[in-house]
């Protein structure tokens, strides 16, 4: 066989990897480990279009690279595989969620195999499987059993916690815990009954019970991330969502906010998702203060600021519409007006209310408060600017010097005060960080520094206030009323929650007649038919929320099958922690930082022995669709050609990228994709319809999603993966263009063709290189290697290509030259290279063979074209040794031919020799 088949090779080596299970890893203490990582997918029913494969495409190549260096490789896969979209189908058809979870399972790998990639499937992991969600809920054990000591700075158990309650109270412990957390002295917790004990501990436990603020929304029958949340409506179905009080199961991720923050700066991380984890941390330090509600004499709305310095500038202060005095220290005049705005108010998203800086509302409640520092009485306002979820969901309003503060003082005619010199407040807020206080009484001349110091000192001393550190960062909501999810291991028995046994799970979903709530509007677990603990106590209702299963799955991988652990002790030992992980920015402040967060606990607890689950992180860009546009005429069914549509009033229509070809519409095809448009008229440019071309997100309802298994059909998966690679930068975003691939695939088919004569018989010789042929292959190999070490990935593309040019311009065919060549193509082109390794007379995958070595002595240059030059101006070019003495290439060039009829006779003033560089002849 002489012709480059690629879809015999590809099916070939696919079936060979997966019955020789070439790519499985077990641990070698004899060679260094790396552990390559994608971010597991949720398996949807579309399936995988050619955005998804990109970062898949890169950890492959690095893999495969990594191998070949003599690493023991770590590449597994597996599928995030609980969620929302599978409930929601299952609510609309009845199935379960589990059938079409597998369906949408298996036709990712179908897909995935087609591409080539080197996983190790016998380590796959599923988080719907309960051999997988056992030791989630485990995990979750661990977490209810533990509290975070201040003092040693970790997570401990809860019975160490007990036992300091039993010598010495509460006096010296040092713990994240809730707010209302009362102090008890040893014989106080000695007459608290089993209840009582156990809803104190709640207050301190790392997973709990709490009243929450949540995104409820409705027709789901569900709380919703943030991130589910748009607009003030549910991402999936465009539901009407509201803020709503519940009680929920929450992890105390606040706990972990220092370290968390400090752990950023020791791992090599993209500086934008760094950042972002920073701002949602939110570390500020500064000062807390009580503000007394003028006639409430127990109401104190605490807040907290950072610029204490400012304090006689507060004229008024907000609330969070939710927050828990407003329906009390309202006045009957203004209770309805006040209703009406918490009202409107819970319905809008936290993600709504932090990014609409435009719009100024609020409401004022009628109540006042006391400055605690001032003594002066300044109105409480309510207003959708202020969050429950952040800080003390209050703040002083300084609108001299905070512009939000200042917009809302504008809007509804506010006094604002100048406390800080240096602006101009006719026009702006004054937020400078700097200039000397006024107006302020002993604060009066001090700089802001100075004054932020004097201020917390005062508000001590009248025992007012304290300095404090805020963090922004709140606890994670841990329940979501759904059926698709870990159930949690937990049971009531007498209101208290109680784990199961560690030998009892995993806790199973069972089985329910629907997928909805109880008509009592209990999750969709209340419809399990005697589902009771030991048939007797109530199980919790709610299941985890999606990010559980992802908070650690990379353990699991390192030792999937294990049925007595997580992962032994011996494995996680080995394996550590994940040397390179690859996937989207979108998940910085979700996945990415509860994943930071449990990895921490397992270090905490001694269960895994490194502080950071990920090493180095790449965000890989965005594939974007390449969207056609057909253009109909007004009132008609007539379509014009895109070059023409300017002289007709026209709609544009996104047209199925794939019956497009090089912008031309395939006319029978959309007749048959579109019947409605069957007896259209089609009005042409040159005979054909030209659409519109314009670069969006890739998605179904733009028509423009390109599907891999297609291109593979066509091209070969080996085009697919290089030429993804060669589309640009991984982190950057690029538009794709199938029109591009044939580039690609002719560069395979001209390597192919180098090991073959022209009569297709393979013809690779062992005659001895060239320095020519040496030179380009050296020259590509430390190319290729420079490139995967700093994950630059297309460059090596165009060097390839540029390498078999020189090589078949030099009519190669030398083994010396190929073998290596082919080794060095393999992360990127794995079947076109294990089939030419198997013909070069290899009985082994080219998968664990050696990368080659490069050397510097076929890089270095033994001759120069000199550029020659008459007075100046480049005239030819003179070949000569880089060693050849100036005294001599002097004499060959007034030797030269060429040179004498470019002087035609004159006489030589002087020759100036740049060694290396040029010739200059002056006469």
């Amino acid at each position: 066989m002489s012709e480059y088949d690629y879809r015999s090779i590809e099916q070939k080596w696919q079936r060979f990897w997966s019955e020789n299970k070439t790519f499985k890893t077990e641990i070698d203490l004899s060679r260094p480990k790396f552990y390559s990582l994608d971010m597991f997918p949720y398996p949807s029913g579309a399936g995988l279009h050619v955005g998804h494969p990109l970062g898949y495409i890169a950890s492959d190549i690095v893999s495969r690279y990594k191998r070949l260096k003599g690493f023991n490789v770590l590449h597994p896969m597996g599928f995030d595989s609980f969620g929302l979209p599978a409930e929601q189908y299952a609510i609309q058809t009845g199935q379960h969620p589990a059938v079409t979870t597998t369906q949408n399972i298996n036709r990712y790998i179908e897909q995935l195999n087609n591409l080539g990639f080197s996983f190790d499937w016998d380590r796959e992991v599923r988080t719907s499987d309960p051999s997988y969600y056992k030791w989630t809920q485990w995990i979750f054990m661990q977490l209810f059993n533990s509290w975070y000591n201040y003092n040693t700075d970790k997570a401990e158990p809860i019975d160490t916690l007990v036992a300091e309650f039993k010598m010495r109270g509460s006096t010296h412990v040092n713990a994240a815990c809730d707010e209302d957390t009362p102090h008890v002295t040893a014989d106080a917790w000695a007459r608290l009954n089993e209840k009582e004990q156990q809803d104190l501990l709640l207050k301190y436990r790392l997973t709990f019970l709490s009243e929450a603020v949540v995104n409820w929304c409705p027709q789901l029958g569900t709380v919703l991330a943030n991130d589910e949340v748009k607009d003030g409506v549910s991402e999936r179905g465009g539901y009407p969502v509201e803020r709503k009080l519940m009680k929920q199961w929450m992890m105390r991720i606040t706990a972990y906010a220092e370290r968390l923050l400090q752990g950023l700066d020791t791992i090599d991380w993209p500086e934008p998702v760094k950042e972002m984890q920073r701002n949602w941390i939110g570390k500020s330090v500064g000062a807390e203060l009580r503000f007394q509600v003028d006639g409430h004499e127990h109401k104190h709305i605490t807040v907290f600021t950072t610029r204490i310095d400012t304090i006689f500038g507060v004229s008024f202060v907000v609330l969070a519409p939710e927050h828990e005095f407003v329906a009390e220290i309202t006045s009957a005049e203004q209770r309805a007006e006040v209703e009406e705005y918490v009202a409107w108010a819970k319905n809008r998203s936290e993600r709504d209310r932090m990014s609409d800086v435009k719009s100024v509302t609020g409401t004022f409640t009628g109540a006042y408060a006391i400055n605690p520092i001032s003594g002066e009485k300044v109105p409480v306002w309510i207003a959708d600017y202020v969050l429950a979820g952040y800080g003390t969901g209050a703040v002083m309003a300084v609108p001299g010097h905070d512009t939000r503060d200042y917009a809302f003082a504008k809007k509804f005619n506010l006094p604002i005060p100048e406390v800080v010199a240096g602006g101009d407040l006719t026009k702006e807020a004054y937020a400078g960080k700097e200039g000397k206080i006024i107006n302020s009484g002993f604060l009066n001349g001090l700089e802001v520094k100075d004054a932020i110091n004097a201020g917390i000192q005062r508000a001590e001393e009248l025992g007012v206030g304290k300095a404090r550190i805020n963090f922004r960062m709140r606890d994670a909501v841990f329940g979501r009323q759904r059926y698709w999810g870990e159930p949690v291991p937990v049971y009531y028995k007498d209101g208290i929650p109680a784990l199961l046994e560690e030998s009892e799970l995993p806790l199973v979903l069972p089985e329910v007649d629907a997928y909805l709530p109880t008509e009592t509007g209990e999750p969709p677990l209340g419809r399990a038919q005697d589902w009771k603990y030991r048939g007797e106590f109530e199980y919790e209702l709610s299941t985890m929320p999606g990010w559980a299963g992802s908070s650690w799955y990379w353990y699991r991988y390192m030792d999937a099958q294990n049925d007595t652990a997580f992962a032994s002790k011996e494995a996680i030992d080995y394996w550590q922690n994940v040397d390179l992980y690859i996937g989207g920015s979108e998940h910085a402040t979700g996945h990415l930082l509860y994943s930071r967060f449990w990895n921490k606990f397992l270090f905490d607890l001694g269960l895994v022995n490194q502080d950071e689950p990920f090493k180095k992180l790449i965000n890989q860009g965005m594939i974007q669709g390449r969207s056609n546009f057909v253009y109909r005429v007004k009132d008609s069914n007539t379509f014009v050609s895109f070059g023409l549509k300017d002289q007709y009033d026209t709609t544009a229509l996104h047209v199925d990228v794939n019956i497009v070809e090089n912008d031309v519409l395939d006319l029978e095809r959309f007749k048959a994709w579109r019947p409605d448009f069957a007896n259209a008229e089609f009005i042409l440019e040159d005979g054909k319809y030209q659409v519109g071309v314009e670069i969006e997100k890739m998605s179904k309802s733009k028509h423009n999603v390109v599907n891999p298994d297609v291109l593979v059909e066509e091209y070969g998966a080996d085009t697919l993966r290089m030429y993804e690679m060669f589309l640009g930068p991984l982190e950057q975003f690029k538009p794709w263009n199938t029109n591009g691939m044939d580039g690609v695939y002719k560069f395979l088919r001209r390597f192919w063709k180098l090991f073959f004569d022209e009569g297709g018989t393979f013809a690779v010789t062992q005659e001895d290189p060239t320095p020519a042929e040496l030179k380009a292959l050296h020259k590509t190999i430390k190319k290729v290697e420079e490139d995967i070490e700093r994950f630059s990935f297309g460059t090596s593309v165009s060097q390839f290509m540029i390498c078999v040019n020189e090589l078949t311009a030099l009519k190669t065919k030398k083994q010396a030259i190929l073998e290596p060549l082919t080794i060095a193509l393999a992360p990127y082109a794995p079947h076109i290279t294990e089939e030419l390794w198997a013909r070069l007379g290899h009985t082994e995958s080219i998968t664990y063979a050696a990368f080659p070595i490069w050397k510097e002595e076929y890089l270095t240059e033994s001759t120069f074209d000199y550029p020659i030059s008459v007075n100046g101006k480049v005239k030819t070019k003179l070949t000569f040794d880089l060693k050849m003495p100036k005294e001599e290439i002097e004499k060959e060039v007034l030797s030269s031919e060429q040179v004498l009829q470019l002087l035609d006779g004159k006489p030589v003033k002087k020759v100036i020799v740049v060694p290396g560089k040029i010739v200059n002849v002056v006469v």
